[in-house]
C-alpha cells in the first residue's frame, strides 16, 4: 500500500497519460511501470518490509539533502541497460564486511535487480586468515602485508582497499573465480623507480606482463582481458621488488559492481589519518564510484571518551576528504550493528556508548549533508545481539559481535531495501518533478 500522497501524485500522472498524445503516453507509460518496477525479489530470498517511521517520511534510510540522487541517476541509467551504464559502489567497513559478510548479500540483492557487472575489488592476499570474498578464492605466497589498520607504513599508501603487498621474485597470487563472466581484471600497485615487473598468468598460457616501474611514487594500473572460461588466474613477480595492492574484476556488460572493502580492526581514524590523502584521491578519481558506504563504529562503541572527542572529527575528516576527491559521488555513512557484552547476572546487553555513538554518526551525517543508514535500528536496536545469540537459528557468534551469515543476511537485505525505497522515490520525483512522496 502506498502513501496517500504517493497514491494522489501517480493518479494525476495517469489522468495525465489519457490525455495525451500516444507516442507521449507510450514513453510516459513506460516511465510509470519502471516507478512500480523496484523490487523483483527471486521466490528463494523473502524480504520482511523494512520499518518506517512516517514522520517526515523518515525511515532508516535518511537522506534530506537528497545526497543520494547522484548514485540513484546512475542506478537508473543501469537500470535501463544504457550502453555502458555500470554503477560502481565501495563499501568500507570493519571486520564482518572483512570476510564480504552484509556487502555479499547487498551485492547478491543489487546485481540480482540491476544486473552483474563483476565483483570489484578484492585483494591479493589474505591479511587475515578469515579474509574471504563470496565467489572469489584467494591464496597467496611470499609477501609482506601491511594493513593500514595496524599502521605499519608510514607512508601510508595502502591503495583503494587498505593493504600493501611488497613482494620479490617467487611470490605468488592465486585467484580462483567462482563464477564466469569475468571479462577484465586490472591490477593496481604502486608505480616507484627501480621496481620490478608482474606477471599475469591462467595455467600454462602467460596473459600479460605488467612493468610497475616509475619514476616517482604514484598509483598505477594494469589492465589484462580474462580469456572466456578462465576461471583460474596466477600473479607472479617475476622481477622485483614490487608493491601491489589488489585487483579489480569486472564484466563486459550493464550492471553493478560492488567492491567490499573491509578492514579487521578498522575504525574511522584509518580514512581520516592513516591514507595519505593525496594516494587516496588518486585511488578515489580513478575507481569513480558512484556510492562510497563508510561503515565503522563496531571496534570504537565501548570506547566512550573515543566516541566523546574523537569520533565527530575523524567523521568529518572522512567526508571532507571524500568530496574533495569525488564532488559528484554520494556518501552515505552506515552505522554499526548492535553489540552485546555480558552485563550484571551474566545477561548480554547492548554497550551504553553504543546508543552515544549512533546518535553522533546521525547528527555529522545532517551536518555534512551526506545520507545515513541506521542499521543499529532497522535490526532491532537495543537488545538485538541478545535476541539473536538466544534465537534459533542463532544470529550471531559467542562474541555478541560477528554475525552468523544467516544474520549477515539480514543486515545486506536491511541496507538493499533501504536503498531500494530511496530509489523508488527518486523516480517518481524525476517523473513528476515534484517533492519525493
Amino acid at each position: 500500500m502506498l502513501p496517500l500522497r504517493t497514491t494522489l501524485a501517480l493518479l494525476t500522472v495517469m489522468a495525465a497519460l489519457l490525455a495525451a498524445r500516444p507516442a507521449l503516453r507510450e514513453s510516459a507509460a513506460r516511465a510509470v511501470t519502471s516507478v512500480f518496477d523496484f523490487f523483483p525479489l527471486p521466490p528463494d530470498a523473502p524480504i520482511e518490509p523494512i520499518r518506517m517511521e512516517d514522520a517526515g517520511y523518515r525511515h532508516w534510510l535518511l537522506d534530506p539533502q537528497r545526497e543520494l540522487r547522484h548514485f540513484y541517476d546512475a542506478l537508473q541509467r543501469t537500470e535501463r541497460r544504457e550502453q555502458g551504464a555500470v554503477t560502481r559502489i565501495l563499501h568500507y567497513g570493519d571486520s564482518p564486511t572483512t570476510a564480504d559478510m552484509i556487502t555479499a548479500d547487498a551485492r547478491d540483492l543489487l546485481q540480482k535487480q540491476f544486473g552483474d557487472a563483476g565483483h570489484g575489488f578484492v585483494l591479493i592476499g589474505q591479511p587475515w586468515a578469515w579474509y574471504t570474498h563470496r565467489g572469489v578464492e584467494v591464496r597467496s605466497a611470499g609477501w609482506k602485508i601491511d594493513p593500514a589498520s595496524q599502521v605499519v607504513l608510514r607512508d601510508g599508501m595502502y591503495g583503494i582497499g587498505g593493504a600493501s603487498f611488497e613482494g620479490s621474485p617467487g611470490d605468488t597470487a592465486r585467484l580462483t573465480l567462482g563464477r564466469g563472466g569475468h571479462t577484465r581484471l586490472e591490477l593496481a600497485f604502486l608505480r616507484r623507480p627501480g621496481a620490478g615487473d608482474v606477471t599475469v598468468s591462467a595455467g600454462d598460457a602467460k596473459l600479460a606482463t605488467i612493468d610497475t616501474s616509475g619514476e616517482a611514487s604514484t598509483s598505477g594500473f594494469g589492465e589484462v582481458s580474462i580469456p572466456t572460461g578462465v576461471r583460474r588466474l596466477e600473479l607472479g613477480v617475476e622481477r622485483g621488488p614490487v608493491r601491489l595492492f589488489g585487483v579489480d574484476l569486472t564484466g563486459a556488460g550493464q550492471g553493478v559492481v560492488y567492491s567490499s572493502l573491509g578492514l579487521n580492526g578498522g575504525y574511522v581514524s584509518v580514512l581520516a589519518k592513516n591514507f595519505q590523502e593525496r594516494h587516496w584521491h588518486e585511488q578515489l578519481r580513478h575507481y569513480r564510484p558512484h556510492l562510497v558506504i563508510v561503515n565503522y563504529g563496531t571496534n570504537e562503541s565501548v570506547y566512550e571518551k573515543f566516541v566523546d572527542y574523537v569520533y565527530a572529527k575523524d567523521m568529518k575528516e572522512i567526508v571532507r576528504r571524500l568530496r574533495a576527491a569525488l564532488p559528484e559521488t554520494s556518501i552515505l555513512i552506515m552505522s554499526p550493528m548492535d553489540r552485546g557484552e555480558r552485563g550484571e547476572g551474566g545477561a548480554i546487553v547492548t554497550p551504553p556508548v553504543m546508543t552515544k555513538l549512533v546518535k553522533k554518526q546521525e547528527q555529522v551525517a545532517r551536518e555534512t549533508g551526506v545520507a545515513f543508514f541506521n542499521t543499529f535500528q532497522a535490526m532491532g536496536g537495543t537488545g538485538t545481539m541478545a535476541r539473536w545469540y538466544q534465537g534459533h537459528p542463532r544470529l550471531v557468534g559467542a562474541d555478541f559481535l560477528h554475525p552468523m551469515p544467516a544474520g549477515a543476511k539480514q543486515i545486506g537485505e536491511l541496507l538493499y531495501r533501504g536503498l531500494m525505497v530511496g530509489f523508488h522515490r527518486h523516480k517518481l520525483r524525476r517523473m513528476t518533478g515534484g517533492p519525493e512522496p
